[in-house]
């Protein structure tokens, strides 16, 4: 699961929340909780991740990343989502974000990237979650996760403009490939 899939989670998770009755939550704290556990991290990867060879870091700079040389990549049996949070983890199994059965592939935050064993970060897919770096890069985290959310509800996911421009990385590198 990249970030696309991971925003399109907590956009229903989110919108669940706000629809919900008993709700403990409001979205503004949901999502507050989410980005500072991502914040987190974000930074145990910069410090444990392999940097990007020199082909990465060549592709990296060719997408626009304005500092190549701090992308990580970490790989793990599973891509982290914050199951320690008992609201974001019984709202991740109840809408099927996680759980068993799913499988997260990849997911960016910040510079770092985290992708599942096994999962083929080949070079269309690495282009991919290197556009989502970059536009993390652009703004911030939580800037981009709040874009995204509010685009998904306008636009619906394979309109929602940071997709789009992520698409068009997979596209574009898969036929130089």
């Amino acid at each position: 699961m990249t970030i696309k899939s991971l925003c399109l989670s907590v956009t229903i998770l989110l919108s669940a929340v706000t629809q919900a009755k008993d709700a403990p939550f409001d979205m503004q704290t949901l999502l507050g909780e989410y980005i500072t556990w991502a914040q987190q991290i974000e930074s145990q990867g910069r410090e444990v991740g392999i940097p990007l060879d020199a082909s990465g870091i060549a592709l990296a700079r060719e997408i626009g990343i304005k500092h190549p040389e701090k992308v990580r990549i970490i790989y793990l049996d599973t891509v982290p989502f914050p199951i320690e949070n008992k609201a974001l983890k019984a709202m991740g199994e109840s809408l099927g974000f996680i759980g068993e059965g799913i499988v997260n592939n990849a997911q960016v935050f910040g510079y770092s990237i985290y992708v599942r064993h096994g999962f083929e970060l080949n070079r269309p897919k690495l282009a991919h979650e290197l556009v989502h770096v970059l536009q993390i890069e652009r703004a911030s985290f939580a800037d981009v996760l709040r874009q995204h959310i509010s685009d998904m509800q306008k636009y619906g996911y394979e309109n929602a403009p940071l997709e789009v421009e992520a698409f068009k990385a997979n596209i574009k590198y898969a036929i130089q490939e």
